[in-house]
């Protein structure tokens, strides 16, 4: 008996020793599955190989930092995969990934996709899910241990669109909202954008809009490096601080690098590494904020 109790205390301290060792967390951005698709909530996603469908109850999924290692600041990743599916792995774990080496808190972003086979979702329920993204992770922000002023997204062609979803407006929550998330403001601190796709374009930046990180190949086949410029102009005009990178190769969908033959590529993220510390983005403390750094 003594055997079988030992055997039970030790399988419960290694499962909470892995969960504290930064196991992956699910969080569904409603309790009760997406506003007006309540009864699909329970449909199961479908994962292959480096892809995810089927997306009826919209979720984003955390991954902390090494133990001591945070600072604070917090990105939610959306992945590409033109609306029919996400490029889960390379988009979005892998991104986590990285970001955790220098101590960020991520969310990987799984939003629903209106251009898959039969979707009855729109871009607007997209829109939806990232504000809603935004607004969880400030609201509980307490409890993930990061600054609620220092939450920014970074986007990969179909997710640079999503982005611009959020990124360009005021953000402002409901006031009278029976739920205190969406009383919250939904606009990130920041935003990176990954060979952003054309979708959103705005036709003119706001001054006020959060500082920005854009990477793009100058050969890339879907015209994003085009779109990529055009912000860059936008930012400029609008006198917002950005930081442009086109590489002279390395096509569409370089990811964070890893398969590409070129050096510059394979390195890309250590630019965004280097673009979020001298922002500021990772000091432990809000750097002020007069300087064009994080606000609310």
């Amino acid at each position: 008996m003594r055997f079988i109790i030992t055997c039970i205390v030790i399988g419960i301290f290694l499962q909470r020793f892995g969960m504290a060792q930064g196991q992956p967390e699910v969080i569904h951005l409603w309790k009760d599955g997406a506003p007006g698709f309540e009864n699909r909530k329970d449909e199961p996603e479908l994962a292959k190989d480096y892809w995810v469908r089927n997306i009826n109850n919209p979720s984003v999924t955390v991954f902390y930092p090494p133990a001591g290692k945070s600072n604070g600041c917090a990105v939610i990743v959306a992945p590409g995969g033109a609306f029919r599916e996400l490029v889960y792995n390379a988009e979005g774990k892998q991104a986590a990934e990285f970001l955790n080496t220098l101590g960020i808190t991520v969310f990987a972003l799984k939003y629903r996709l209106p251009k898959e086979l039969n979707s009855p979702y729109t871009m607007e329920n997209v829109r939806q899910d990232a504000y809603r993204a935004i607004r969880l992770v400030r609201y509980r922000s307490g409890e993930f241990h990061i600054d609620p002023d220092r939450i920014g997204i970074l986007g990969f062609s179909a997710g640079g669109e999503v982005v611009k979803m959020v990124a360009f407006d005021k953000g402002d929550g409901d006031p009278e909202s029976i739920d205190p998330l969406d009383r919250v403001n939904g606009r990130p601190d920041f935003e990176l954008m990954v060979y952003p796709g054309e979708g959103n374009q705005p036709k003119i930046i706001p001054s006020d809009a959060p500082p920005a990180f854009l990477i793009c190949a100058n050969d890339d086949q879907y015209g994003c490096d085009t779109v990529t410029i055009d912000l860059l102009n936008k930012f400029r005009l609008a006198k917002v601080p950005v930081e442009a990178i086109l590489f002279a190769k390395g096509k569409h969908a370089f990811n964070m690098g890893d398969k590409s033959p070129y050096s510059a590529i394979k390195n890309w993220p250590q630019r965004m590494a280097e673009w979020l510390n001298d922002s500021g983005f990772l000091n432990a403390v809000s750097p002020n904020k007069s300087s064009g750094s994080p606000s609310n």
